[in-house]
């Protein structure tokens, strides 16, 4: 096969090596039982302690890590310690005799294949928990624990799927492109990969079967594989290796014309509102509170939730902050929120919901950001994920307002939110559109699930009409209200330059990304004027696929090429 075709989650065009993702390590015998002479509580205490070893190192790897990569690192180490999982695994050592290297790889199996068959955003755990047993598996034995391959030149680094904790710890310098045959354009890998600037292809089938040492030339803009490059390939990638350098951001968002687009960040923590602070983001327009909480088996208190909300708000004194209360649920399951058992999570109890289920927490949640806006000159803004009705907006509405917070807003996830956005916005003061999730109800496809990738693409046709639809019901409140209503785009399509310039088009006021991306998305945006952009927003809604529509893009916005965007 000389061409593969996948789904392109980070731009890029490059030809090198490919090297393999290494063997796994390998299943323990399942006769694998005690050693001579060591009790079952022993090895009981011996597999916590390689599991708490994993942990920590985990933990130590998200320390030096930020952004997503952090609270992925996080995530997983959480996973490490998880106690059902420690549990069910030390029952095998003193029920079976188990070695614990043996126990703790049917435990995780069987956990595994739980959250497998839940499917939806449970089933893409299923990596977590397999890295994990592989960690603690490596601890327990004294193998290396599984990871990228090293090599002393650049090399294509091709697999099935990267477990989070590998993808967060890639080094962009060797590997300088990512190709996997699983995983989805909205999965971790995905994510991370655009964190680091790395061209990637998700969903690629036929990428396993690609001999080490073979040279490929890697489109990740166009999503297709060739595996023997000719003259046309290394012309490409050589443009790519010559493009323009991107102009450092300036710190403020504007059209050829000077129209204002403030660019702002998506953050999780103090340490990535420093980061995006230091990259001149104009504020943050995402602040997923959530991961503040993922490393915990209980609710913190307001106290302990104040002082982590604060390190975010300084980090931006006097600028605009939008902070997403709790999205729980579905792949961030919280021990003290969350029932991980729900069939269907992602159209489960999650987000907003969550208050119908647990009341308290969230309220809780708002009196703490009440509390650190109070004692900061931030401009703090609040709305919550998951809203699908106007009478919802109205009652968190109601909840911010009783806790003195001014500017309320919801998240736009859904179509009937996105249907309803006029109703909704007589309620609250702003919306803020989470295209991933749109995307994946729009099109009725779990946006972690590989083979359903191209679905889950927010050029689809549908899912621009969706952003098309709630700008309108926006003019309309506005014009209802006589008050101001903003709308802005916080998820992964704000960070892709050539939708960037569709969604202004749109009448979108703002955009939120990962940091990373600010910079390219400025760069283009001063390319086009405001009637450009309209111009082109138009041509795109009369696409009739997500490939037509991107390519229509694209003809007009001749400075992607010269940007190697």
């Amino acid at each position: 096969m000389d061409k593969l075709t996948g789904v392109g989650v980070s731009a890029g065009r490059v030809i090198g090596p490919v090297l393999q993702m290494p063997e796994p390590i390998r299943e323990p015998d399942a006769a694998s039982t005690l050693t001579e002479g060591e009790s079952p509580e022993a090895a009981v205490e011996r597999l916590k302690e390689a599991a708490e070893a994993v942990k920590e190192n985990l933990k130590e790897r998200a320390g030096r890590a930020s952004g997503n990569a952090a609270a992925v690192l996080k995530s997983t180490a959480l996973m490490a310690g998880d106690k059902a999982l420690l549990k069910n695994a030390g029952k095998l050592v003193t029920g079976k005799g188990l070695s614990p290297e043996r126990a703790i790889w049917e435990a995780a199996g069987d956990y595994a294949a739980q959250m497998k068959a839940l499917g939806g955003y449970m089933a893409q755990r299923v990596t977590d928990i397999l890295d994990v047993r592989s960690r603690i598996v490596a601890q327990l034995t004294g193998q290396p624990a599984p990871g990228i391959p090293e090599s002393e030149t650049e090399f294509v680094l091709v697999a099935e799927d990267l477990a989070p904790a590998d993808t967060a710890t890639l080094d962009p310098a060797k590997v300088i492109a990512l190709v996997t045959s699983e995983g989805g354009p909205q999965a971790h890998t995905a994510i991370l990969a655009r964190d680091l600037g790395l061209p990637a292809i998700v969903a690629a089938n036929g990428a396993l079967e690609i001999p080490n040492g073979t040279t490929v030339y890697v489109d990740a803009t166009d999503g297709t594989v060739v595996t023997t490059p000719g003259e046309k390939e290394y012309r490409l990638a050589q443009a790519y290796a010559n493009r323009k350098p991107l102009p450092e951001f300036d710190g403020t968002g504007k059209l050829a014309d000077g129209t204002q687009i403030p660019l702002y960040s998506n953050v999780g923590n103090g340490k990535a509102a420093q980061t995006a602070a230091e990259a001149k983001a104009e504020g943050i327009g995402l602040f997923r509170t959530e991961f503040a909480f993922l490393n915990r088996d209980e609710e913190p208190s307001v106290e302990e939730q104040t002082v982590e909300y604060k390190t975010v708000f300084d980090a931006f004194p006097g600028r605009h902050i939008v902070v997403r209360t709790l999205d729980a649920g579905a792949d961030k399951p919280l021990p003290f929120l969350t029932d991980t058992s729900e069939p269907n999570p992602a159209l489960g109890v999650r987000g907003y919901r969550t208050d119908w289920t647990s009341p308290g927490v969230l309220q809780r949640q708002i009196e703490a950001i009440a509390a650190a806006a109070k004692d900061s000159t931030a401009d703090v803004w609040a709305m919550a994920p998951m809203i699908s009705t106007a009478p919802e907006a109205h009652d968190f509405s109601a909840m911010l307002e009783e806790a003195g917070l001014k500017t309320h807003g919801v998240m736009v996830e859904t179509p009937s939110a996105a249907v309803t956005s006029r109703d909704i916005l007589h309620e609250v003061d702003f919306v803020s559109m989470g295209t991933n999730d749109l995307t994946q109800y729009t099109m009725a496809a779990d946006r972690l699930l590989g083979p359903l990738a191209e679905l889950n693409n927010p050029w689809q046709p549908g899912v621009l009409r969706m952003i098309d639809l709630t700008v309108r019901g926006a003019r309309q409140a506005e014009e209802e209200t006589g008050k101001a209503k903003s709308v802005s785009v916080c998820g992964e399509a704000a960070a892709d330059p050539a939708l960037a310039v569709v969604l202004v088009g749109l009448g979108v006021n703002a955009l939120s990304m990962n940091t990373r991306s600010i910079p390219a998305v400025a760069a283009v945006l001063k390319s086009v004027t405001l009637e450009k952009a309209q111009q082109i927003a138009v041509q795109v809604l009369d696409a009739r696929s997500a490939e037509n529509a991107k390519d229509v893009a694209r003809a007009e916005l001749p400075v992607l090429d010269e940007l190697g965007l």
